[in-house]
């Protein structure tokens, strides 16, 4: 029981606590990160696109708020939708509407972000989001 309250706790902590900058109009709250997964809420503001990747692992990316397009099918994911993307998933997306989306995510493996002729042109490494938050909590003292 205690490990559930730790858990939650921290779970709610990472929630009230500010988004940390990835780019332009994205943001993100790690929840947990390790050599070979991660979990986050991913937030992105109305318009924002995430460019072409390929996954190495596992995605599984629930939709809490805000409307998402997936940009190779057209298919549009809203608040509490669920999208399942096996390694070797190459996909692009894109905030839509007025509001913005936050999409908790749990990933394995690294992500390649691919050119115009899908070259791999920057890896994403699940420990990456740590490093940037740890150096943000450095910096900020959040």
């Amino acid at each position: 029981m205690a490990l559930y309250e730790s858990q939650r706790e921290r779970i709610i902590r990472h929630m009230i606590d500010a988004w940390i900058p990835l780019g332009p109009g994205e943001s993100f709250k790690l929840l947990h990160a390790s050599r070979t997964e991660r979990v986050l809420l991913l937030r992105l503001e109305p318009g924002t696109v995430v460019p072409l990747h390929r996954h190495q692992g596992h995605v599984h990316a629930f939709n809490i708020s805000g409307t998402r397009k997936l940009i190779e099918t057209g298919e549009i994911v809203g608040p509490d939708g669920y999208v399942y993307e096996p390694p070797g998933n190459v996909d692009s997306w894109m905030a839509i509407g007025d509001e913005p989306v936050i999409v908790h995510i749990v990933s394995t493996g690294a992500m390649e972000y691919l050119g115009a002729n899908g070259e791999v042109i920057e890896t994403h490494g699940p420990a990456l989001l740590q490093e940037l938050h740890d150096r943000y909590v450095a910096e900020h003292g959040a």
